[in-house]
């Protein structure tokens, strides 16, 4: 596992410590699911040979260095029962802290649109496998609050930012949580050598879309209106001093508002973050 550190000065005037992992995409899956899903599994074990090894080394790590594992999406790469069973164990024996991504609710891999009504299909029982709301929720760790989101469909919904809002009053710095990236232009620009077909951002704009391969990227990862306001009020908001994300796969530290230090976690990578 690549270990990767990063210190973030915010200003807090002491040191809180975390472990930030993400995109694990546990493959799982037995005679307890359907053939199609076996075989899924044994298609996606190929993609991510590693991902039961990964949960043991964070687990190893946590450990060891006595830190809680916050980790920003997609445990598992798609709803089974082996993968949620996994899930759960490894909830139930660490530290965990999560916030959903776009794979915790996949019931197949590309066989559908995934929306709110998508989720739903599968929203109560991967709950189950975890011990925070993993739509929502926060902790507070030594003073620092840390905010997950469920933004894995590029959108966030009226009650995150009323959840966030909730936060905020409470008068402590806040470090977001969130799987999928919010725009800024370097990370963009970043992601579309990379991936050349869309940026898989949250918040592009639409100019930039404009370059993206196909009309469904362009039409999915579309920011509606509340995600706008969302964004600009986690810009804006001088209590939100850092974020945490996922979702690309790959590790990438960027600037979000030209004031917010936002680390991207790629799958096998384990963070260990310094804020002071």
């Amino acid at each position: 596992m690549n270990i990767v550190r990063n210190t973030l000065n915010i200003g807090l005037g002491k040191t809180v410590r975390i472990l930030h992992a993400s995109d694990t995409h546990l493959p799982l899956a037995d005679d307890r699911d359907e053939a199609r899903k076996v075989e899924l599994g044994e298609s996606r074990t190929r993609a991510f040979p590693e991902a039961e090894q990964w949960l043991r080394e964070m687990s190893r790590i946590s450990r060891e260095m006595g830190l809680p594992i916050l980790h920003t999406g997609d445990i598992i790469d798609f709803v089974s029962v082996a993968n949620l069973e996994a899930a759960k164990a490894f909830t139930e024996e660490n530290d965990l802290f999560m916030a959903a991504g776009n794979h915790e609710f996949a019931q197949y891999l590309g066989e559908a649109l995934e929306d709110a009504a998508y989720r739903n299909q599968s929203l109560a029982k991967v709950q189950a496998c975890f011990t925070n709301d993993i739509r929502m929720d926060s902790r507070i760790i030594d003073g620092l609050n840390f905010v997950a989101l469920d933004n894995g469909y590029y959108k966030f919904d009226p009650e995150h930012l009323a959840f966030l809002k909730e936060q905020v009053a409470l008068g402590l710095p806040i470090v977001l949580m969130i799987h999928t990236p919010l725009y800024e232009p370097n990370f963009y620009k970043d992601a579309m050598d990379r991936f050349s077909d869309s940026a898989y951002l949250v918040g592009v704009p639409d100019e930039l879309r404009a370059n993206y391969a196909s009309d469904g990227l362009r039409d999915y990862q579309a920011a509606d209106a509340v995600t706008l306001e969302t964004m600009d009020y986690i810009a804006k908001e001088p209590l939100v001093k850092a974020i945490l994300t996922g979702h690309m796969h790959y590790d990438f530290d960027s600037v979000f508002a030209d004031r917010l230090p936002q680390l991207c976690t790629d799958c096998g990578t384990l963070r260990i973050v310094e804020f002071k």
